[in-house]
């Protein structure tokens, strides 16, 4: 019993607050926590906004204020048709995506960020207790709404190419066998995976498709990291081999490759468009235009100019993070990634708790990272491929998220060799 007035919805007594969002609020030298992008082009969009400011008042001064009224007002729930068309084009040349033939705009939708695109089509599609199949670990922005909105959750293991196909078959048939029940939904981030910072080969991806389109299952490609590529060949998405728009979802989003001004962009197969429009009008009405407008000029003109030099400060980064974990942790193994924000590294002491170690000594030392163990679900099921069956969730505690992404190499360098003593003197 409480004095409240009133009650909650069932869901606030066991989601927690996001753990990245949680340790935002520590305001620490050593920052290697939330993937936030440290190498914007900020001078290019400062640049736009000036530009829009200056197009905008001269048609003021002209006596035409429609334009200026438009770009500050309410539009199309689905997003503004220039910007759409601006990125099916993208799409299209750079990614091999197959859009409509004559109205390629059509087949984008515009969310307010690609987390609003995550939550609309979990709520879409899932009803309580459907299943999702998805990575273990995985992104704890896709857990937390798919464990809020009922679905039963079965995480698959990985390896240092991202996602095994094989183990998502037979996770599909063991899901029919024991739970009576096909999985509605699979979700993957291909591209420099969150967060591991895995990137699947191109057999994988195929191969993950077939199986998708063999058992009549959505897969959710997740494409946040899509252009945060700086090492090696870009492989083709998954969306690729989707040439008849039936069976992916692909969701990318404009905060890493452009800013965090929360604007993603989707194509979703046309039923599945046209409910999550639907959801996306009650949870938002519409994405700000004036945003799209930014954005649109930045895809158009700059993107290609100014994004290798962010993915080389990146790159860099990625090194200097990687270096300072070989010469300093304790005995582990680490992920090394081609692209994305993050390092992934797990101690070989089984017992090691990183959360625990996190509150007790890294925090005490101006450190931050994100323990491993918010990635895995709340609840639900895991498949083992040795054993041929689900099991309650299994969460390795022993394991963090590294983020290189915000920090210079200067504070990386130093911040991580410090770690690496902190852990040497705590784990030896």
């Amino acid at each position: 019993m409480t004095d409240e007035p009133y009650e909650f919805a069932t869901w606030t007594s066991f989601i927690p607050e996001s753990e990245i969002r949680r340790l935002l609020k520590y305001n620490v030298p050593y920052y290697f926590g939330g993937g936030k992008p440290g190498a914007l082009p900020i001078e290019t969009l400062a640049q736009i906004l000036i530009d829009l400011g200056n197009e905008q008042l001269a048609e003021i001064k002209k006596g035409n204020p429609e334009r200026p009224i438009d770009d500050w007002n309410y539009g199309a729930t689905p997003g503004k048709a220039f910007l759409r068309k601006t990125l099916a084009e993208r799409l299209m040349d750079k990614d091999g995506i197959t859009l409509d033939s004559e109205h390629p705009e059509e087949d984008i939708m515009i969310t307010t960020g690609s987390q609003q695109a995550l939550y609309a089509i979990i709520d879409t599609c899932i009803d309580k207790d459907d299943v999702i199949l998805t990575t273990s670990p995985a992104y704890l922005g896709f857990l937390m709404p798919a464990v809020k909105l009922g679905a039963r959750v079965i995480t698959v293991p990985t390896d240092l190419q991202g996602a095994i196909p094989e183990y998502f078959e037979e996770a599909i048939k063991v899901c029919k066998r024991e739970l009576g029940k096909k999985p509605e939904m699979l979700y993957v981030v291909p591209d420099s995976d969150n967060p591991k910072g895995t990137t699947m080969p191109k057999k994988r991806r195929e191969a993950l498709f077939n199986i998708a389109m063999e058992h009549k299952t959505m897969i959710v490609e997740d494409g946040a990291y899509r252009e945060i590529q700086f090492k090696g060949q870009q492989e083709p998405p998954i969306k690729a081999f989707d040439t008849e728009n039936k069976y992916v979802a692909y969701l990318r989003t404009s905060s890493k490759e452009a800013a965090v001004v929360r604007i993603g962009y989707s194509v979703f197969p046309p039923r599945v468009r046209e409910h999550v429009n639907t959801d996306k009008g009650y949870l938002d009405l519409a994405s700000p235009t004036i945003v799209q407008r930014m954005l649109d000029i930045y895809y158009r003109k700059y993107i290609d100019q100014v994004l290798p030099k962010s993915l080389e400060t990146y790159r860099k980064r990625a090194e200097v993070m990687g270096k300072a974990i070989d010469e300093t942790f304790p005995p582990g193994h680490r992920t090394d990634p081609t692209g994305g924000f993050f390092i992934w590294w797990e101690s070989d002491d089984k017992d090691f708790d990183a959360r625990e170690f996190l509150e007790q000594m890294a925090l005490p030392n101006d450190i931050i990272y994100v323990p491993g163990v918010a990635f895995y679900p709340l609840m639900g099921l895991s498949y083992l491929p040795d054993r041929k069956q689900l099991v309650p969730v299994e969460r390795a505690l022993n394991t963090m998220r590294i983020s290189y992404s915000y920090s210079t190499t200067e504070i990386i360098d130093k911040g991580i060799r410090k770690l690496g003593g902190l852990l040497k003197k705590a784990l030896t």
